[in-house]
């Protein structure tokens, strides 16, 4: 379930995110979009939920008002009217499932149990769904996978290749067979869970991406990170157990030169593929951030 995400890009510097965030306040109206995303973190790390959240809705796409945030460590995933939403993110935690239920926190336990829950809905409705590592943790254990750390990867660039199904999906066709994102982990599925389809492999990971239905998807790499925000991940997460402390900077200096502009692209055709107003197009501006 761990896992990195990105920080503030290019453009979207952290003075304009952070300002964005504070001047919502509380929970904000969504007076131009009937139906906001809503965005779930579950990152302790309020700068790094604060930056993740930016990152998605860069990538994304999303305009002003069309989101609503939760922070899941600290409020649960209270029950969602799914009617009331365009669609669901999920971001990345330090959080991991594979943990013995004795050892999790009264906060990641109440997180997973609330979990169970959402995806119970999300999936008898075929809800339009986007989990991003932690989210493929979470749905890959609630659809009855192991979830370990056999395919842990190290921080950083890997190379990933389409499915056949992958080439035909609505979020990945005409990508190139093969592509880099971003990613680091200590966990992940260890087989594809039953009923799905596997989009996206490689060897080091090979559920990298899967889906079940035709609208619930997940992706164990981050389709929001680049190298700025990793950059930032790497120095906040530098002591829990990713990589050894001493190759931050090493691995600062790895990420800064990658590019990952198909993973960008998942993030950004999810959002456009199920925002109630489809048929417009995305603002060029930082979104206003309504807080849940």
């Amino acid at each position: 379930m761990a896992g990195f995400a990105g920080a503030l890009s290019e453009g979207y510097k952290s003075a304009a995110g952070l300002a964005i965030l504070a001047h919502s306040g509380a929970r904000g109206r969504n007076t131009t979009m009937e139906k906001p995303f809503l965005v779930i973190q579950l990152r302790p790390e309020d700068s790094a939920a604060d930056n993740e959240l930016a990152k998605i809705c860069y990538y994304g796409g999303l305009r002003e008002n069309e989101v609503t945030r939760l922070r899941a460590e600290r409020t649960g995933v209270p029950r969602q009217q799914l009617k009331n939403y365009s669609g669901i993110i999920v971001g990345g935690s330090p959080f991991d499932v594979s943990t013995p239920q004795s050892l999790k926190s009264d906060v990641q336990l109440k997180v997973e149990a609330d979990f169970a829950v959402l995806l119970a809905d999300v999936i008898a409705q075929d809800f339009p769904f986007l989990g991003c590592c932690s989210g493929n943790g979470l749905l890959g254990s609630y659809l009855g996978t192991t979830i370990s750390g056999r395919y842990a990867e190290p921080v950083g660039a890997v190379t990933v290749r389409c499915t056949e199904a992958g080439r035909t999906d609505p979020l990945l066709v005409d990508f190139p067979h093969q592509f880099a994102v971003l990613t680091g982990h200590k966990e992940a599925c260890d087989q594809l869970p039953a009923g799905c389809e596997l989009l996206l492999t490689n060897d080091q990971c090979p559920v990298q991406m899967f889906k079940i239905g035709n609208n619930v998807y997940a992706t164990q790499f981050h389709p929001e990170g680049d190298a700025e925000g990793f950059s930032l991940r790497i120095t906040i997460y530098k002591n829990h157990g990713y990589f050894p402390a001493e190759e931050a900077q090493d691995l600062i200096e790895k990420v800064s030169v990658i590019g990952t502009p198909q993973a960008h692209q998942i993030l950004a055709r999810f959002v456009s593929r199920y925002r109630a107003d489809s048929g417009s197009q995305a603002a060029n501006m930082p979104p206003s951030i309504g807080l849940l």
